[in-house]
């Protein structure tokens, strides 16, 4: 059985990749935060080790201590608006963590990584934690394409629903305290995902590792907009909600694929369900129709925003 190692498995999302993917594999959760990381290992059940990625020798210790291979890179500062406030954490995690990562994967001759991304990373970019997983994005896929021992892809997505430091237990925790939910850009649309879909879509990269070396794997996913879901909580739990100043970096619609990625970006299918492939290095002769963006997705209907809700809401 492969061992996979987990970056940031302390998480929300890693936790629940090691709950799905301990079924077929070893999983190790990595994290700097050794209180979360004994939270997490009695979750899962699933053996922990320290791991700091901002520190060279820290991520070297863990990888020759667990020998794993695979490596899914899920570790990040990932707050908009505290990487534009202390910039140099964003890139000390977000650039110089992940060059750590590949740098030992390469030395310990590890076969697979796995960069886990996000929709702020394509263009136009407009902030610095977009810009750092972008770095991201181009490293791992020109490090894929130079053909080594060890394969790098990134999968990149959107919003997933209820993760760490995402807007639904920020909303909770104001509603649960003033009954008042505030945002800044009610009408900002935002792609929503359950963690279920984020755990399939680095499935659906595992699974076909062989097709996507140096390459970024996303998929359609529905959006909605900030006021609809404001919309659909009041009515489910009361309270109301306001408009606050608005804070840098953030834009109106997020991007799955930009404008200047069209070219190389195309459709495929797994499991007979569609999925987006962007190289970098080359492009299609079978491009995207056009930009992928919360302008042009499918909506959230009601009852898909009230499920979105509901999922941990009553925890």
């Amino acid at each position: 059985m492969k061992t996979i190692l987990v970056t940031g498995g302390s998480g929300f999302l890693g936790q629940n990749l090691a709950l799905q993917l301990k079924k077929d594999y070893n999983v190790v959760l990595a994290s700097r935060n050794n209180k979360r990381n004994l939270m997490a290992q009695n979750i899962t059940g699933c053996p922990v080790v320290p791991m700091d990625i901002s520190q060279i020798e820290s991520v070297r210790d863990a990888v020759s201590e667990i020998s794993p291979d695979i490596i899914i890179h899920a570790a990040a500062t990932k707050f908009v608006d505290l990487s534009e406030k202390f910039p140099m954490e964003c890139i000390d995690i977000n650039v110089v963590g992940s060059q750590n990562v590949a740098r030992v994967a390469i030395d310990k001759g590890v076969g697979l990584v796995i960069g886990i991304s996000t929709d702020k990373a394509s263009p136009p970019v407009r902030n610095t934690y977009g810009m750092s997983k972008s770095i991201m994005e181009r490293l791992y896929c020109s490090l894929g394409k130079k053909g080594g021992t060890t394969s790098f892809m990134c999968v990149r997505y959107g919003n997933v629903a209820w993760s760490t430091g995402s807007v639904l237990p920020i909303w909770k925790k104001m509603h649960d305290e003033t009954n008042i939910i505030s945002s800044t850009g009610p009408d900002m649309r935002r792609y929503f995902f359950t963690v279920d879909e984020a755990v399939e879509l680095v499935m659906a990269a595992l699974n076909n590792s062989e097709k996507l070396n140096g390459k970024v794997l996303s998929r359609p996913m529905k959006a909605a907009t900030i006021r609809d879901v404001f919309t659909v909580w009041i009515e489910e739990y009361g309270g109301t909600w306001e408009k606050i100043k608005g804070r840098p970096g953030e834009r109106d619609d997020e991007f799955l694929i930009g404008e200047l990625e069209i070219s190389y970006s195309t459709e495929v299918m797994f499991d007979n369900k569609p999925y987006y492939v962007i190289d970098f290095s080359q492009k299609t002769s079978n491009p995207v129709s056009g930009i992928v963006s919360t302008s042009n997705a499918e909506k959230l209907n009601r009852d898909g925003i009230l499920k979105l809700i509901k999922a941990h809401h009553e925890h």
